[in-house]
């Protein structure tokens, strides 16, 4: 178990920072779990303040040893209500601040209303771009981290080639999977900062139910044990020649990586055949044109192009109907991170330290899905793999 430097800490909050300067915010009070991970180790609740200059201040309502444990900053304070915010920060010399940034994609109005009590003459805005912006670019610590994900990964890969077999459910080869993934360090979460967005682990599909579309914003979704939990493993048993779609995400120390790789008992048809290795040619397009400086949407028209060239208009990244505008996510300690490898995203580019899985695949209705999928990581001198797990179609 790897406790986050404080080293780490600085260079993120200071990073934060000259964001905050940029657009003049006095502070930024981060609530969410995620988020407070990254800039203070731990996820213990409370608030972590960050003021336009100086120290932040992680103020913990519980649990405040565990914080003062697993947190590297200088100042970790317990507190029981928000009503003591404003003293905590005149003990430290800071004034009270106006112009605040809050993550108002994810938090609660109810929260943000009381933060408003708090600071009257306060005025809220979204500081969710600043924080997203600093999180995208990963540090040389990070990448280990991923990079330990990745070999968990690639114990599943190898796991399924093991076990899959005719008449076994889908849920059956989902826990087996599940179970060896845990072993190895998985955390069992899968965090998504979309809101209703929920997964566990990934999802382990097999036949016409790889091609079902879910209420994610995904290619595909299948049908899920239930229709409270509409995505992923059901109870359909795998039959011979049809696609198994290994599609699992690795965690390991809070980081997460995506790699999706295709099965079959005995073999599937030319048609699944020809879109899998057309989609690996995808895959190559991106590798060829992802570097430093490349626009995100213009990497994705690039790409979606070459798959409507090959004849898969209708099926790619979805059937007619259901398909989704991106062919790529940025990840780290959220499966839905920046970089967007999706439309509309002309004005943003690629940049060295970014980490992102790109996914093309196609889908048709009745018949199956298929598809790869792979996360890299981008440096000064190109473009690197962290999954690794072997790309051939398993035929078993």
């Amino acid at each position: 178990m790897r406790i986050t430097p404080k080293n780490e800490l600085e260079y993120r909050y200071r990073k934060l920072q000259q964001y905050m300067a940029e657009e003049g915010l006095d502070a930024v009070i981060i609530l969410q779990n995620a988020d407070l991970f990254y800039f203070t180790g731990t996820i213990q609740s409370g608030n972590l303040y960050i003021p336009a200059a100086g120290e932040p201040i992680y103020m913990v309502r519980k649990d405040f040893s565990r914080a003062r444990m697993e947190c590297g900053l200088k100042e970790v304070v317990p507190f029981v209500t928000m009503r003591e915010i404003p003293a905590i920060l005149g003990e430290r010399g800071y004034p009270e601040p106006v112009r605040i940034g809050m993550e108002l994609d994810v938090l609660p109005v109810n929260f943000l209303e009381r933060y408003r009590k708090v600071f009257p003459r306060g005025e809220f805005v979204d500081a969710t771009p600043l924080i997203r912006k600093v999180r995208m670019v990963k540090s040389h610590y990070e990448i280990h981290i991923l990079q330990d994900a990745a070999q968990q990964v690639d114990k599943v890969y190898r796991r399924a080639r093991e076990v899959i077999r005719e008449g076994m459910s889908d849920i059956e080869l989902a826990a087996e999977l599940e179970f060896v993934a845990r072993k190895e360090g998985h955390h069992g979460l899968i965090r998504m900062r979309a809101f209703n967005g929920e997964m566990v682990y990934g999802h382990v599909i097999s036949g016409a139910d790889t091609a079902v579309p879910a209420y994610l914003d995904t290619p595909f979704g299948g049908m899920g044990p239930h229709p409270c939990f509409g995505q992923g493993a059901s109870w359909k048993r795998i039959g011979r020649n049809e696609p198994v779609v290994v599609d699992f995400s690795g965690s390991f120390d809070g980081y997460l990586v995506d790699q999706t790789r295709i099965f079959a008992v005995g073999g599937i048809c030319d048609r699944l055949r020809k879109g899998y290795d057309d989609m690996v040619r995808v895959q190559q397009r991106m590798e060829e044109l992802a570097a430093p400086g490349m626009p995100w949407g213009r990497l994705y028209e690039e790409c979606l192009a070459l798959a409507v060239e090959l004849g898969y208009e209708e099926s790619f990244m979805g059937a007619r109907g259901a398909q989704v505008s991106f062919i790529g996510h940025g990840l780290g300690l959220e499966i839905d991170e920046y970089p967007f490898i999706a439309r509309g995203f002309d004005d943003m580019t690629l940049e060295a330290g970014m980490v992102f899985a790109f996914e093309p695949k196609v889908v048709f209705p009745g018949e199956g899905a298929v598809g790869i999928e792979n996360t890299f990581y981008l440096t000064e001198s190109g473009l690197k793999r962290l999954t690794f797990s072997d790309e051939e179609l398993v035929i078993v």
